[in-house]
């Protein structure tokens, strides 16, 4: 009799073909697919982690870089406060001395300010070409004006000009109730800096002739300096008469840079920036700290509760985050150049033996500063010639930089990660075409069976057929 038909079995053979296809194509396909898989794993946490180390080297270098300011020193040994920052504030170098300077300020230093004659027609006025020359104290500068200028290209010209611009003289049109004047200023201030101009008749301007005032009024033809001539700062340090051409003045008292913002008086008091000195250094220790404790957890696999690794970190057996954390750590244990402070262990820093962080016992910084006076020293120690700072963002410069260590790994793991894709779709292929093939093998076999029943179930009956003949007869 022949074999009953099963739900999703072969309709000839009675078998699962459709199963028996499936075994057959995972059984090829798993140890290929395995790798895949094992590959894909480790490179999509190879990449992760290599993002979250350029994140913390980038955010690690712009600490650096703030801490290493010029322009915002921010291990200043010594602290100038003023009584009054309307009228003068100051910046306290490493070789100032503590005390209070007394500072009158009786008037600012200004910069030049022209104009020229007033143009009826406004900005598209008509300008004579040829050259314009303008004079500042010592420096002469020539401008081609072609054919066909307006008082807008001229002052256009003139902006666009390199040396006008590093000579800090810039121009502008102003226009009153006479028409459109061309407006040329400068930002170096004190006497002897007035701006003058010649060479186009109808632009000439005579920056001594002082225009604009109650004894001389403004006219359609005035040109000159607007108000007033260019002045020195005048002012007192504890009663003394200075001058400078600059309302930023460096040179009156050893270590210190005054500010003169207006006229008045304040008094400026020098002491030792302790607080602003322990801030910076605790910015540095925490900066160190972040990157150090951040690539470390990217190399520490997960502990299930009897102490032993579960699950691996994003690079977990990785060189690469020693290496920087070895770069990162050398500089500290190089001695520096200053006279008395030369390592970071005489300000209270220290590595911890046990988690590779930095401490700062602050006790031990107080003391420096106060009883060994190391203050004056501290900005030599981080931000000097080859300083702390400069030592370290060179050590992980390779890591770092365009084309370094973590773009090229990077950029290493982008192309494994294509492999891998291109490889997933190999075998893709090869297991879609493994599939057609033995369903196609299966379903011709499946029905060959069905036909060798059908004939087998055919002579049966026959046989049947031809006994049950012979029994009535």
């Amino acid at each position: 009799m022949a074999s009953p038909i099963l739900p999703g079995t072969g309709l000839g053979s009675g078998l699962d073909t459709g199963a028996i296809v499936k075994a057959l194509v995972n059984a090829d396909k798993a140890a290929k697919q395995g790798q895949i898989d094992r590959g894909t794993a480790t490179n999509t946490a190879s990449i992760s982690g290599i993002g979250t180390l350029k994140s913390l080297m980038a955010a690690f270098i712009k600490s650096m870089t703030e801490l290493g300011s010029k322009t915002n020193p921010q291990f200043s040994g010594f602290a100038a406060a003023s009584s009054d920052v309307k009228f003068v504030t100051a910046i306290a170098g490493n070789s100032a001395v503590g005390g209070n300077y007394a500072i009158n300020v009786t008037n600012l230093a200004t910069s030049s300010k022209v104009t020229s004659k007033a143009f009826v027609d406004g900005t598209t006025s008509a300008i004579t070409d040829g050259t314009l020359v303008i004079k500042q104290g010592t420096g002469t500068y020539n401008l081609d004006i072609e054919p066909g200028a307006t008082l807008q290209s001229v002052r256009d010209s003139i902006n666009a000009d390199a040396s006008l611009k590093s000579a800090g003289i810039s121009a502008n049109i102003v226009t009153d109730s006479f028409g459109s004047r061309l407006v040329l200023g400068s930002s170096t201030t004190g006497a002897d800096s007035d701006i003058s101009v010649s060479g186009i008749p109808e632009l000439t301007i005579d920056g001594m002739q002082v225009v604009g005032t109650t004894a001389s009024p403004m006219t359609a033809d005035s040109a000159g300096s607007i108000g007033a001539l260019a002045v020195n700062a005048n002012f007192t340090v504890d009663g003394m008469v200075l001058t400078s051409k600059s309302n930023t003045v460096d040179k009156a008292v050893s270590g210190l840079t005054f500010n003169l913002l207006a006229v008045g008086t304040s008094t400026i008091t020098v002491s030792t920036n302790t607080d602003g000195l322990k801030a910076s250094i605790q910015k540095f220790v925490d900066a160190y700290n972040a990157i150090a404790n951040s690539v470390t957890s990217l190399t520490k696999p997960s502990l299930d509760d009897d102490g032993n690794p579960t699950i691996p970190a994003a690079l977990t057996g990785d060189a690469l985050p020693r290496s920087i954390l070895s770069a990162i750590r050398s500089p500290l244990s190089e001695t520096g150049a200053g006279d008395k402070l030369t390592v970071l262990a005489q300000l209270g820093i220290t590595t911890n033996q046990k988690t590779g962080a930095l401490d700062f016992d602050s006790t031990k910084f107080t003391a420096a500063l106060n009883d060994k006076k190391l203050g004056g020293e501290v900005q030599e120690l981080f931000t000097g010639d080859n300083g702390l700072l400069e030592r370290m963002k060179k050590a992980i410069a390779p890591f770092s930089d365009a084309g370094g260590v973590l773009e090229q790994r990077a950029t290493s793991l982008t192309k494994t990660k294509t492999k891998l894709a291109n490889d997933q779709a190999v075998l893709d292929r090869r297991i879609d075409i493994l599939t057609a093939v033995l369903t196609k093998k299966y379903n011709d076999m499946d029905t060959l069976v069905g036909k060798l029943k059908a004939t087998a179930s055919n002579i049966t009956s026959m046989f049947e057929a031809m006994t049950a003949q012979q029994k009535n007869s």
